[in-house]
């Protein structure tokens, strides 16, 4: 059995994409089962990992593919809480959404996907935007 961690923010069109490779990825596993980290900058409201779109859209068609998945929410830095939440759970891969960015952007806001990459020995799926 594979367990992946999936790193969703907010971007339905990253999230498709991500579901997407899990399920291709699923078709020739022997099983899996994927933990959905949503991570909030801030929360003052309260909100809840079930309250976001790209997070329940995910959640269903993975079960749907046989996935057994188990929603995960934190606040702080998210490339932080990813690396951590992938220690804890002894993951085997993690799988995150990118976005384009020009090498000025890049070194001027930091990149979440680069930061998880050189922060981990673990294989990183990178996906981006689906084409839906």
């Amino acid at each position: 059995m594979v367990q992946l961690l999936l790193a969703l923010d907010d971007d339905l069109s990253q999230a498709q994409a991500q579901i997407s490779a899990i399920e291709n990825m699923v078709e020739t596993a022997d099983g899996a089962e994927a933990y959905i980290l949503h991570v909030f900058d801030e929360n003052p409201e309260g909100a809840s990992v079930h309250q976001v779109e790209a997070v329940r859209e995910t959640k269903d068609r993975l079960e749907a593919a046989g996935v057994t998945v188990e929603l995960l929410e934190s606040s702080g830095d998210p490339a932080e809480e990813i690396l951590k939440y992938a220690q804890k759970l002894d993951i085997d891969q993690i799988c995150v959404g990118g976005r384009k960015r020009s090498p000025a952007g890049k070194a001027l806001f930091g990149s979440i996907t680069q930061d998880v990459i050189l922060g981990t020995h673990l294989p990183v799926l990178v996906c981006g935007s689906s084409e839906k």
